[in-house]
Parts: structure tokens; C-alpha cells; sequence
């Protein structure tokens, strides 16, 4: 790392009892994002664990050469450790975080539920041009994506600029993960934000309409990106945990 952790992106985790659950944090963000969730689930008496993926969380030359190998690689070994503490997992995922969770699901049918908020699951169109052509000119980041809230006065605890080639792996994790979609046959909770301008409304529906699971929806119509720490926060925070219990019971 060439910089110390930022306040607050620290990892987090909680003893509870025999039930655990996987929390993921999106791309560029950190554990505080998705905090609100996992003291939630610790408060409900389950064992939580909230990694702090590589790259993120420190200063954005960190995540330059990271990519989607390395932060599910890195979610994976967080899965892995958890099952081995606790009779049934979940995993809930914010953003690229829902990506990784539905990966995870994908490739471990023994995962009890997921809950994906504004999850990424398809690449969005015509973007991939863009960011090869701005490498190509010599970028290496553009402006951020992070803090995307509706919510006067919250601030989203993430990098202010955007790393490209890390981007660009991200992208081709969601082309390979729409065609993995219908080996996801858990509950999956999908949480979306209409009014979300980092990840098209239309992954959660791809998302919903291409798993072969049980599916329940929650809109957050007051609320974009960063559902979390958003004006629909507490409400998606208290479908989350009823989920978890539900599928974990």
C-alpha cells in the first residue's frame, strides 16, 4: 500500500452465533458504505465479516493494479473463512460488492441467500470504447463515481478518481457474470434505486429476471447509487437483516 487506510474504510467484523453473513463493498468505496448493514446484522446476533477489498481504501494508485481476479479472489477467501465458522452464510453486496455476491452464488450453490444492492451484472453500453480511448491517450483515471447520494450533507467514503484499467476488468466480469446468472438458485433480495447514475436501474431487472431462484424486490425511490447511507437507508437496512434472518433461520 502506499497510503494508510482512510478513517472509517477499516475492515469490520462480529462474532455471533452459528449463522454468518458476507458483506461486499462497491468499487472505489471501502467498508463504510456498507457499515450500516453489517452493525445491523451484528445486532441481529449474526457472525459478519465486511473485507476490505484489494486496492480500495488506502489512496487510488493502490487499486491502479488491482482488478476483478483480485477482489474476488480476495471475497472468495472471505467466504471460505466464514463457512468454516458458520453452519449457513448469506453474502449482501453494494454495487460491484452485488457483483461479487452474485459470482460467489454462482459458484456455491450451498449459500443459503444473497442480497444484491445496485448490483452490476451487465457492462454498460458503448462505455468500454470510451475508457480504452481515454488509456490510449494516456489516462489513467478519470473523476470519481463515488458519494453518489441523494441525501444532503452524506459523504461516501470513496476514492475521488476512478481507475480505468481496473474499470475495464470490472466490465469484463459483468459480461461473463450475465451468462452465469441462472446457476444462482438461492433467494436472491434485489434492492435497486431508480434514480441511480453510476449503474443502469436495468441490471437489477437483468439480474432478477435471469436467476433461478426465488426473487424479492425493494425499490428505493428516494434514494441513487449509495443506497446504504441514503435517504432509503435505514428502510433497505431493515430488508437486508429480515432477509438474512429469513434465509439463515
Amino acid at each position: 500500500m502506499t497510503a494508510p487506510i482512510i478513517e472509517g474504510a477499516e475492515p469490520w467484523s462480529a462474532a455471533g452465533g452459528d449463522r454468518g453473513v458476507l458483506v461486499v463493498h462497491g468499487f472505489t468505496g471501502n467498508p463504510h458504505s456498507m457499515r450500516p448493514v453489517a452493525e445491523a446484522l451484528a445486532a441481529a446476533g449474526f457472525t459478519v465479516e465486511l473485507p476490505l477489498l484489494p486496492g480500495h481504501g488506502t489512496a487510488v494508485e493502490d487499486m491502479i493494479p488491482t482488478g476483478f481476479p483480485d477482489w474476488l479472489g480476495a471475497t472468495t477467501d472471505a467466504y471460505t473463512a466464514l463457512a468454516a465458522r458458520c453452519e449457513k452464510v448469506a453474502v449482501v453486496g453494494l454495487s460491484m460488492g452485488g457483483a461479487l455476491t452474485a459470482w460467489l452464488a454462482s459458484e456455491h450453490p450451498e449459500i443459503v441467500g444473497i442480497a444484491c444492492l445496485n448490483a452490476v451484472v451487465s457492462p454498460p453500453e458503448g462505455m468500454r470504447e470510451a475508457i480504452e480511448a481515454m488509456i490510449a491517450g494516456g489516462d489513467e483515471v478519470m473523476a470519481g463515481i463515488g458519494s453518489d447520494i441523494a441525501k444532503e450533507g452524506v459523504t461516501e467514503s470513496a476514492y475521488p478518481e476512478t481507475p480505468l484499467r481496473p474499470l475495464l476488468t470490472l466490465f469484463d466480469a459483468a459480461a461473463e457474470l450475465e451468462g452465469r446468472l441462472d446457476r444462482i438458485t438461492c433467494p436472491v433480495l434485489v434492492v435497486n434505486s431508480p434514480q441511480d447514475h453510476v449503474v443502469d436501474p436495468t441490471n437489477s431487472d437483468i439480474l432478477a429476471a435471469s436467476v433461478s431462484g426465488p426473487v424479492e424486490r425493494v425499490t428505493a425511490p428516494d434514494s441513487y447509487h449509495v443506497v446504504t447511507l441514503d435517504h432509503d437507508g435505514p428502510a433497505v437496512v431493515e430488508a437486508v437483516t429480515a432477509f438474512c434472518a429469513k434465509v439463515l433461520a
